[in-house]
């Protein structure tokens, strides 16, 4: 992951490093706990949307690492992940969102869900009576939620298309993912994977 870009003889931070930094200062003041700071209100409904849709398809993974741990099941499916990259870039390009946009986004939804699942299995491995007591159905319960969340995420691309490239987008963003990890009572781990989702939604 890139730190930052080179702005004349400075580096300007990424949008990822920017996301990190925000979403580690909300971890740094609540000292690990769930809840963030009441002050990230809701932002704008672009950015917001998308913001809000990456955090429910990141809550997701807890499901997907309850359905996985314990088996033959491996974190990283480079298949899967290259069907759902594709189907992105056709069904965006007959959105009229440009398809390497919204693959990089989706990129980073996978990565960040992979964030969660490993988190976990470390987790579960060091406190067993942590470990999940039932497995979801990742084909019934699991897939048709991400199918959903894919569809809708789709949408917020194209709306956001327009206000990627303001100085104001990673700003806007940070503060939405702060509420949307206040609302979803996102701990430390699933900060840092909310941190990962969202560094391609603006343009540096």
């Amino acid at each position: 992951m890139h730190t930052g870009t080179r702005t004349g003889t400075r580096t300007r931070p990424t949008t990822a490093t920017r996301l990190l930094i925000a979403l580690g200062a909300a971890v740094a003041l609540t000292g690990g706990a769930a809840a963030v700071p009441a002050s990230a209100a809701p932002a704008p409904r672009a950015l917001a949307g998308v913001s809000s849709l990456a955090a429910e398809r990141l809550a997701l993974a807890d499901k997907v690492a309850a359905a996985k741990y314990g088996t033959a099941t491996p974190i990283d499916d480079p298949v899967r992940e290259r069907q759902i990259l594709d189907d992105v870039a056709a069904r965006s390009a007959a959105l009229g969102v440009d398809p390497a946009f919204a693959q990089s986004v989706f990129r980073d939804q996978i990565e960040a869900n992979k964030v969660v699942q490993r988190g976990l299995y470390a987790r579960w491995d060091a406190h067993p009576a942590e470990r999940p007591t039932e497995r979801p159905d990742l084909a019934k319960e699991v897939r048709p939620a991400l199918d959903r969340i894919t569809t809708e995420l789709l949408d917020a691309l194209r709306a956001v298309a327009p206000v990627r490239t303001s100085p104001a987008c990673t700003p806007v963003l940070t503060a939405t993912a702060l509420h949307d990890a206040r609302t979803h009572r996102f701990d430390v781990l699933h900060l840092k994977g909310l941190a990962r989702a969202l560094p391609s939604v603006c343009e540096d």
